[in-house]
């Protein structure tokens, strides 16, 4: 049976072995060259006091491959779900062609194992290799840009997680619809729902810290307050939110945000009006003329005197390990939780269904 599932198997196998060894020759011709560059500009930046434009034209480097490869490693789950997961059983059902084992002294069971075992374990050892690959090229990328979580589910191993869900998934759904396309766009949406719906639950896996600090960047950015790191948190973090609240705690303006665009911020004869919010004593001197410098200053000083604050929502980059790990273990539990019930359904049928 083993031997009859690699050779049902081998041609997939073997697109995605070359397939990964095309990315490793890719990634180890350009990875060097990406590591030198690194060590020659960003890495002694500070004697020449330049680091802002060596990071920015480091960053330059490839940014085609970049985006290629995080694609890359978004979209093999989605493949491997409807591709290798989705096909494994429904073909076998929908063509009769599982007879032909059972009628070989082989269970259900073990003819079940075997491929959700040999399959799934592929998948599996696919999305590890490359997201393994891709997370060495991008480390001196990771070095200098921003917080870790910019590629949180396109590095490291959350992709082995999602691969193992697509499977199985993609299994669950021949087993029950027993024809091959209707299960493969039935793993599409479902595993694209599930995706979507981890990208709002990721910032709670933990319980987020919460923060208040001044609003010093409502003048600064031009009344829009979504500056990226806040004053007091490290510039890895991860910003899940940035409200800015009143003097009782209440937030104000659409969702916390504070704008110019919208009219919610002005300078007049009668002084300086954040949200209906005033400081009739801070007004422009006259004879002056109104600049953005001058402008900004006002603004600065209404919001430290109405006392507005900045609600930050965050999650500390030392976290990141953790939160991989916790969102990882939730796909590869629902995986075994579906492999768990594509056993029971098959065991079920002997009894309910005696033609599956």
């Amino acid at each position: 049976m083993i031997r009859f599932t690699w050779l049902q198997f081998r041609t997939q196998a073997v697109v995605a072995i070359g397939g990964l060894a095309v990315v490793a020759v890719v990634l180890a011709i350009t990875g060097p060259h990406l590591v030198h560059v690194y060590d020659t500009t960003v890495a002694t930046c500070h004697k020449y006091r330049d680091c802002p434009a060596a990071t920015a034209a480091f960053l330059r480097n490839d940014p085609r491959l970049q985006s290629w490869l995080g694609t890359l490693v978004g979209v093999i789950p989605f493949l491997l779900g409807i591709f290798w997961g989705a096909p494994l059983l429904a073909r076998e059902l929908e063509t009769g062609t599982f007879r032909l084992a059972w009628t070989q002294s082989v269970t259900r069971s073990r003819w079940l194992a075997i491929k959700l075992g040999i399959v799934g374990l592929a998948s599996v050892v696919v999305a590890g290799l490359l997201s393994l690959m891709v997370t060495w090229w991008s480390s001196p990328i990771r070095r200098v840009n921003m917080s870790p979580f910019t590629w949180f589910d396109q590095r490291d191993i959350v992709p082995v997680g999602y691969a193992a869900f697509a499977f199985a998934l993609g299994a669950t759904a021949g087993l029950l619809i027993r024809r091959t396309l209707p299960a493969m766009a039935v793993t599409l949406a479902a595993f694209a729902g599930a995706r979507l719906a981890m990208t709002a639950v990721r910032p709670y896996l933990i319980a987020p810290f919460r923060i208040t600090v001044p609003d010093n960047v409502l003048a600064a950015t031009s009344g829009q307050n979504s500056s990226p790191s806040p004053a007091g948190l490290n510039p890895r973090d991860w910003v899940i939110s940035n409200q800015t609240i009143n003097a009782t705690g209440h937030v104000i303006g659409q969702n916390g945000a504070i704008g110019n665009s919208g009219g919610n911020i002005g300078i007049g004869p009668h002084g300086v009006d954040i949200l209906g919010l005033t400081c009739p004593n801070i007004r422009l001197p006259k004879g002056r003329p109104m600049s953005p410098a001058v402008a900004n200053t006002l603004i600065q000083r209404c919001a430290d005197q109405l006392r507005l604050r900045e609600l930050v929502v965050y999650q500390p980059a030392s976290r990141y390990w953790a939160l991989q790990w916790y969102e990882m273990a939730i796909f590869l539990g629902a995986a075994v939780l579906l492999g768990g019930f594509c056993f029971w359904w098959s065991r079920r049928g002997r009894s309910e269904r005696p033609h599956i």
